[in-house]
């Protein structure tokens, strides 16, 4: 029997399975197999908000390690049209995508419009941010959207207030997103084929955590969502609100932290337990002339790196740094050379694929410990 025929087979469309965990910390390594791959975490995933990611092409985010990548529906529901690729084929078939894909339900960019939108107990209408065309989307909607474009993991409508936020204002929102997810639980259509993750909220109050993920996790879903952080809080609140909600999730079901993107948010994440991450941190990034480096972030604009003949790090394995130098790099950012942006990109998602894979290797050899204080200290001096 194929892979593809058996989990098709599924009754959660995905499957995942624990295979180590780190006794000293909650960090696990698992295998989670979904219809167009499997995929071994902890791992982080390359953001392709308009069905690609940017400068890149498939060949190239898979030479990487990406085993996974995220579309933005808010985008393409505008843009082409949900029904467009849905008539098409899918998203899979319509950018000719060979790895599984998550697609977040839009609530994070609708709620992002600040005036351009209006919530009520219904979803949200907005106005187009580019034609100014007026639009509804709530949970039933979010459903039909993500049900045309057909993903493997799709995101349950909800509300995500920015910081700071009063207890008061976080708990409307946190009770409108339990709302949701029943209407999106009885509109999602494709549960034999699309793995419907809840989303945790309740901003920076831990009542409010402990209470949205005793609500969403009452529903028997394939997957939880941590949602709601790195939204305007300090570092240490990041933190705080990783480490105490991602223990209340089901310890047998695959755990994301939505929106984290940095070599250290990897380490802790890890550490406290998450299994999946995204962030558009490290193409946007490399648009700006940024690379990440085992020392820190460096940017490529610098005067220092006009005539270093030294790849942006000696000991990744990626094709940027195998091929080409920090001089060259220099010359291409000043130049505003789009192959700048590709380059430092693959450097970026490469290098972010290495911190989760270490993760993980360290986890299987029972030395997360030791990896993760090296980790926390490297962060310390950078």
């Amino acid at each position: 029997m194929s892979l593809f025929y058996a989990v098709r087979k599924m009754t959660h469309a995905i499957d995942f399975k624990v295979e180590k965990t780190c006794p000293w910390s909650g960090a696990r390594a698992g295998i989670l197999t979904t219809p167009h791959g499997v995929i071994e975490t902890p791992v982080f995933m390359p953001v392709g908000t308009q069905s690609t990611v940017k400068a890149m092409t498939w060949d190239q985010v898979t030479a990487t390690g990406s085993q996974i990548v995220l579309a933005n529906s808010y985008h393409l529901y505008l843009r082409p049209g949900h029904k467009l690729v849905e008539a098409a084929g899918g998203l899979h078939k319509f950018a000719n995508c060979p790895h599984p894909i998550l697609t977040d339900s839009g609530g994070f960019q609708v709620f992002s419009l600040n005036e351009l939108r209006k919530i009520s107990d219904s979803g949200v209408a907005f106005k187009d941010h580019v034609s100014g065309t007026e639009h509804f989307i709530g949970p039933e909607k979010s459903m039909e959207i993500q049900n045309s474009l057909g993903a493997d993991i799709i995101m349950a409508f909800d509300e995500c207030v920015k910081n700071p936020a009063t207890e008061a204002e976080a708990k409307k929102a946190m009770e409108r997103t339990h709302d949701w997810l029943e209407l999106c639980v009885k509109s999602h259509s494709r549960q034999d084929v699309q793995a419907l993750f809840g989303i945790v909220q309740g901003s920076i109050y831990k009542n409010l955590r402990s209470e949205s993920a005793k609500a969403v996790t009452a529903h028997d879903l394939p997957g939880f969502a941590i949602g709601g952080v790195a939204v305007g809080e300090e570092r240490s609140l990041i933190e705080e609100i990783v480490l105490y909600t991602a223990p209340l999730l089901p310890a047998n079901k695959p755990r994301y932290l939505m929106g984290i993107g940095t070599p250290w948010d990897i380490a802790f994440a890890v550490r406290s337990g998450v299994d999946m991450f995204d962030c558009v941190l490290p193409t946007r990034l490399a648009r700006h002339g940024a690379a990440f480096t085992e020392s820190g972030r460096i940017s490529l604009r610098n005067a220092r790196f006009r005539q270093d003949p030294l790849p942006i790090e000696p000991n990744c394995s990626c094709y940027c740094c195998l091929n080409h130098s920090r001089a060259y790099l220099h010359h291409l950012v000043h130049m505003k050379e789009m192959t700048a942006a590709t380059l430092l990109s693959i450097h970026n998602i490469s290098f972010l694929h290495k911190e989760a894979k270490a993760s993980r290797l360290a986890i299987l050899e029972n030395r997360f410990q030791e990896h993760f204080e090296a980790a926390k200290a490297k962060q310390l001096i950078q």
